[in-house]
């Protein structure tokens, strides 16, 4: 490693880990002064707390990472070219490229380890967090009111070996809309599927309206053996309108595979637009951690462009704030349009890294 690759890789790093530090340090004030209230009244231990905010950490990190790469790419190249070090670098004939190497290579570490926290640590840190959080800080009332919020694209696999696609449940009626039921044998095939127009909770079952029923043939799984059509129907249905709550689907609490292998059970069902919210999900993992790089390759050229030695910290950082806000913006737009069936799936999750790599691009070339 050449010495000024080894000083610019120094640089990054102990800037990267500072804003990391600084960026949880702020999360977990933030957190404990929006529940100081619920921490007081519940008398919340001291080691509860530290069992919380450490389980949240992985996702802490995968949260700010891209960032905290930015920010500590940017300062660096910023804080050099402010002290004319790029122009000796670029008069002793080394090209964009070879200058910011140390930076895209740490770009593409950190987003190789934003995909494996992602995959092995998120999904077990969301589940024991919202545990620890369910029990311990949230007030039951403020728990409940939470829940009085329409849901909408309700999916989970229940008894019966039953899968559910629900377009919209309402918790406070307990009643449901564009309901999708398959039902699956032992062996994991399709015995039966159910679809009702609407789904109300009577107290005791579940009554459907303009409901049909599909059994298949054991035989062959593609054909139908009877279809009977009720406009209104009690339901063999054993879970209760909590369960239905408790067991919704948490896609940040699932890694690829288990995301890939849930999506391909619901792949016959029916359930489109369900499905299509899954398919964005699931490309939206893939996509995720490339942001990092994308992001780098578009504030590179233009802290390598800051030529004024004064207020470079606050160029920076504002250069950080706007390409993380822009690319938050195409990101969000993406995956609604995406949800919204407007995009393809796969075109939604990678709208925003595509745009911002080619523009990227455009910089680099048109600068250097």
């Amino acid at each position: 490693m050449r010495i000024i690759d080894r000083s610019i890789s120094t640089s990054i790093v102990r800037i990267f880990a500072g804003t990391i530090l600084i960026f949880s340090l702020l999360y977990v004030l933030i957190d404990l002064a929006a529940n100081l209230t619920e921490i007081i009244d519940r008398k919340v231990p001291l080691d509860v707390l530290i069992q919380y905010y450490s389980s949240f950490f992985p996702i802490i990190l995968v949260q700010t990472s891209t960032i905290a790469c930015l920010i500590a790419t940017l300062f660096t190249f910023s804080g050099m070219n402010g002290h004319n070090e790029v122009i000796a670098l670029r008069c002793a004939g080394l090209n964009f490229w070879q200058i910011t190497r140390p930076a895209i290579v740490f770009a593409l570490v950190v987003a190789a380890v934003i995909f494996w926290i992602n995959e092995h640590y998120v999904p077990h840190a969301t589940i024991a967090s919202d545990e620890i959080r369910n029990e311990n800080i949230i007030l039951k009332s403020d728990s409940e009111n939470k829940k009085k919020g329409q849901i909408k694209y309700l999916t989970f696999y229940g008894l019966q070996n039953r899968l559910y696609f629900i377009d919209q449940f309402d918790p406070n009626t307990f009643e449901l809309e564009g309901i999708t039921i398959i039902g699956q044998d032992e062996n994991q095939n399709l015995a039966e599927k159910i679809a009702a127009l609407k789904g109300k909770w009577t107290g005791i079952a579940w009554k459907f309206f303009q409901c049909q029923v599909t059994t298949f043939d054991p035989q062959d799984f593609s054909k139908a053996k009877e279809i009977k059509y009720y406009k209104e129907k009690l339901m063999d249905i054993k879970e209760t309108p909590q369960d239905f709550l408790k067991q919704r689907l948490n896609v940040t609490s699932m890694n690829l595979q288990q995301l890939s292998a849930y999506i391909g059970r619901f792949s016959k069902s029916g359930a489109t637009k369900a499905l299509n919210n899954l398919r964005v999900d699931l490309h939206q993992k893939i996509a995720f951690p490339f942001a990092t790089i994308v992001i780098v390759l578009v504030g590179l050229p233009l802290a390598m462009l800051t030529g004024r030695r004064k207020a470079l910290t606050f160029t920076s950082l504002g250069i950080a704030v706007l390409i993380g806000f822009l690319y938050h913006v195409f990101n969000a737009v993406g995956l609604a349009f995406g949800k919204g069936g407007l995009f393809p799936p796969v075109f939604a999750a990678w709208l925003a890294p595509a745009v911002f790599f080619l523009a990227g691009m455009i910089l680099i070339s048109s600068k250097f």
